[in-house]
């Protein structure tokens, strides 16, 4: 079997995820992030969103519970805001598909790396268990 460097893994890393950055899903969260910026709606939502966070900061410091709950609440509706124009749910859709994709493949390496250190080591895939607990019971009933 071969033994691979740290460096050679990772620029298979490298390779993959540049792979990955051209998948249909990849380019089409691209082309929405795209639209979102250009929109000026959202961008003029998002823009006072922060404004009000900073003000919000600002009278937590100074203890204006009151004018914080104020801002507070125009936050939500501000977000709700958002959320409601239809390029920002498009947004967050492909997000989640984008999320799925990078989930999809961390799992199934974290599942083939455990896969084959169990099976190298002569365990059972279907109990989980690597080989190496009967290589020690093995040496131990030699002694």
């Amino acid at each position: 079997m071969a033994q691979y460097t740290r460096k050679e893994i990772l620029d298979e890393a490298k390779n993959l995820a540049n792979m990955l950055a051209n998948t249909e899903e990849i380019n089409r969260f691209k082309q929405v992030e795209a639209k979102l910026n250009a929109n000026q709606k959202v961008q003029k939502l998002i823009k006072k969103i922060k404004t009000l966070q900073k003000q919000a900061v600002n009278f937590q410091a100074y203890e204006k519970t009151e004018a914080l709950k104020n801002v507070e609440e125009e936050i939500d509706r501000l977000h709700a805001e958002v959320d409601a124009i239809p390029i920002v749910q498009e947004f967050k859709e492909t997000q989640g598909v984008v999320n799925d994709v990078l989930q999809l493949v961390s799992g199934t390496i974290s599942r083939e790396v455990t896969n084959n250190v169990i099976t190298s080591t002569g365990g059972d895939l279907l109990a989980g268990t690597t080989g190496t607990k009967q290589a020690d019971e093995i040496t131990n009933s030699q002694q």
